[in-house]
């Protein structure tokens, strides 16, 4: 088991929790992790106890993919961050939430959420402009791939297998 740490820019936490290394390919890191109690998120509604989450970060993107599957298997959604690239030193992943987030239904329509958190806390915390660039190319990226319905939004993301 690892820890994984999210952030806000000014280094406070905004999250932690465990999961399991499903496996690391290059700079792709496969996590599993468990909800093991009932989480009510405001966008994501009610997580109940049990839903899995198939966690996908690369130590390279600034970006990272969440594919939640209810207690049955059967997928409930994709949630994708986009963050500053991620850090893992073999026990701890920890990453710097930059506020963009993109909702992705089981039929892959999807929705981007919570930009103006971003343009609220580029002022507050004063992301850099390249930052800000950066993040933005991030979820330009994540779209593509949704629409692509690319790797990890097919049925190879279900094997966890790359493309």
């Amino acid at each position: 088991m690892i820890t994984v740490r999210a952030h806000k820019y000014d280094g406070s936490e905004h999250r932690t929790w465990n999961a399991k290394v499903l496996r690391q390919e290059g700079s792709l890191l496969v996590l599993d992790a468990t909800f093991d109690k009932e989480i009510n998120h405001e966008l994501l509604g009610t997580i109940t106890s049990g839903t899995t989450s198939i966690e996908y970060y690369w130590l390279d993107r600034w970006y990272n993919i969440f594919r939640f599957a209810k207690p049955s298997g059967e997928l409930r959604s994709y949630y994708c961050n986009v963050n500053v690239p991620p850090t893992f030193d073999g026990q701890v992943l920890s990453y710097v939430d930059l506020d963009i987030d993109i909702l992705v239904e089981p039929d892959l329509s999807y929705r981007v959420v919570d930009l103006e958190d971003f343009e609220q806390n580029a002022d507050r915390f004063g992301y850099s402009e390249d930052v800000q660039a950066k993040a933005r190319q991030g979820l330009e990226r994540l779209v593509e791939l949704i629409e692509a319905r690319a790797f990890p939004f097919s049925d190879a993301g279900l094997a966890g297998m790359t493309t």
